[in-house]
């Protein structure tokens, strides 16, 4: 239509006009002339040549008008098909638009300059609740949407800014009030738009739903800070490292500034140091084959160890772990607990049960279970063995001239002793009352002898006082019985030292005596 009417324009009509009055000047003069010509050579065709002039004149110039109107007719045609095709082609594009926006799977709605609703696709019915046809031009819907007056003149003015200002919002998240009083929270990307003429139109927006995304995000962040307290209040230390020679850790928490005196930092990637370096040296080998193995086996493994701390101190720790893997890498997470107190009330437990509280030395119990042990191996092997049988001379007038405290106090310091004089394989127990025996392993009778003398000597030059009082000289004397020179069970080698042990004392006390 707009070719059309440019054909129609008047500087088109007088352009036609010029080009008719040409042709039609140049005919009208031409016959004249040509009919003068004739007409002075033949006055008798006069009339016949200006009739002919003029029926020529008529159907040239009908010739023209005709041909003229032939084409404006053909543009006219061809100018409505194309006007039925542009008008086919807007309502599929409109109707491809309304179906668009419609069907969309998001919040569209149109705002014009007033900030009146054009448009409201049926997701914007979905989310908000409310219909198009209470909505579109209802200024309402700002009231229903946001009920809360102060934040609803927060939006209006980013609404204004948009259509007034040109800004252009991306990601703009608002919190609704749908119709049934559930509150959502609203993504928005919006901006103007403008027609053909550049006069602005209105805005458009688009909405997202990000209410289920949102709850998400607050519960992992609640999540997170439940656990990075509860990181941070573990008695021991959570941890994640890299299966290697290192223990390389990637994550530790607070707890490990507690239990290895190292902050999180150094220890993570090996900043300051290697976790494995804090293991005690005689537990480090054993740790790593239990920790491979378990992981070969797939399944969790629990250590007893010992670490030592920054600042020298040695600590018991309990782990408990499993390989897992993340983001396709393979990593060793587990917890590590001090049990340093428990450890040690274990120890002082197994301590009470095989030891006895006065002296420090192994109970009878325990005594006579390693030497049977001993006894044993010593038989098995022809391994050399000597046994010392101690009696502490005239004990029953310590206890009667100083009193039972002082006896205990000498059984205490010979304890003591004898711990001082003995070698780390050798062991010493208290038998009963004042008896008390020494056992070494791998040592001749020569040897054993040896060890006796210096311990029955060391005993007699030991000053010996209580509470003040001087309780003279105290002194022991020894049976030794030695295997393989003397074979027998435990019960007959503790016989034939006992048998030594009383020769020792008929022969005056205070000396060392070999059974024979």
């Amino acid at each position: 239509m707009n070719r059309l009417r440019a054909s129609h324009s008047p500087l088109h009509a007088l352009a036609v006009l010029g080009v008719y009055i040409l042709v039609a000047g140049t005919l009208f003069i031409g016959s004249d002339l040509l009919g003068s010509y004739w007409a002075v050579r033949r006055p008798d065709l006069a009339t016949a040549i200006s009739i002919s002039q003029g029926l020529g004149f008529v159907f040239v110039t009908a010739l023209m008008l005709y041909m003229v109107l032939w084409r404006w007719q053909r543009e006219f045609e061809a100018s409505e098909r194309r006007e039925a095709q542009q008008r086919q082609q807007l309502r599929v594009l409109d109707q491809f638009r309304v179906n668009v926006i419609d069907n969309a799977l998001v919040w569209i709605n149109v705002l014009d300059p007033e900030g009146r609703v054009t448009v409201w696709n049926k997701a914007a019915e979905q989310i908000s609740g409310y219909g198009r046809d209470e909505v579109l031009g209802n200024p309402a819907i700002w009231e229903w949407l946001y009920p809360d007056p102060a934040y609803r003149a927060s939006i209006g003015a980013k609404v204004m800014e948009i259509l007034e200002h040109g800004t252009e919002v991306e990601g703009f998240e608002t919190r609704i009030r749908a119709s049934n009083g559930q509150d959502k929270i609203i993504a928005w990307n919006s901006r103007r738009f403008f027609d053909e003429d550049g006069t602005m139109t209105g805005s458009i927006a688009i909405g997202q739903d990000i209410s289920a995304r949102k709850q998400a995000e607050h519960a992992l962040i609640e999540r997170e800070r439940q656990l990075a307290t509860l990181m941070s209040n573990l008695p021991g230390m959570a941890y994640r490292c890299i299966n290697d020679s290192h223990w390389t850790m990637k994550f530790v928490s607070d707890g490990c500034l507690s239990l290895t005196g190292y902050p999180p930092a150094a220890l993570v990637n090996n900043a300051k140091t290697y976790f494995a370096d804090l293991t005690h040296p005689d537990d480090r080998q054993p740790l790593w084959e239990a920790v491979q193995q378990a992981i070969s086996e797939d399944r969790s493994f629990a250590m007893e160890y010992r670490i030592i701390r920054q600042d020298g101190t040695e600590r018991w720790v309990w782990e408990q772990g499993r390989s897992v893997t993340v983001d396709g890498n393979s990593y060793i997470e587990g917890l590590i607990f001090d049990i340093t107190d428990r450890k040690s009330m274990e120890q002082e437990l197994e301590r009470l049960a095989t030891h006895d509280s006065l002296t420090g030395l192994y109970n009878r119990h325990k005594l006579m279970h390693r030497l049977h042990e001993d006894v044993a191996r010593a038989q098995r092997y022809q391994h050399p063995l000597c046994v010392l049988l101690i009696d502490i001379d005239n004990f029953k007038l310590v206890n009667d001239q100083f009193g039972h405290q002082a006896g205990d106090e000498v059984l205490r310091r010979i304890g003591a002793l004898l711990g001082e004089t003995i070698r780390d394989v050798d062991y010493a127990g208290r038998y009963g009352g004042e008896e008390l025996v020494i056992v070494l392993p791998e040592t001749c009778k020569h040897v054993g002898l040896e060890i006796a003398e210096r311990l029955r000597s060391h005993i007699e030059s030991e000053h010996w006082a209580q509470a003040g009082g001087n309780l003279g000289t105290i002194t022991i004397s020894v049976g030794v019985v030695a295997y393989p020179d003397l074979k027998g069970t435990v019960e007959e080698l503790f016989l034939a030292a006992d048998l030594a042990l009383y020769r020792a004392k008929k022969g005056g006390r205070n000396q060392v005596c070999i059974a024979a």
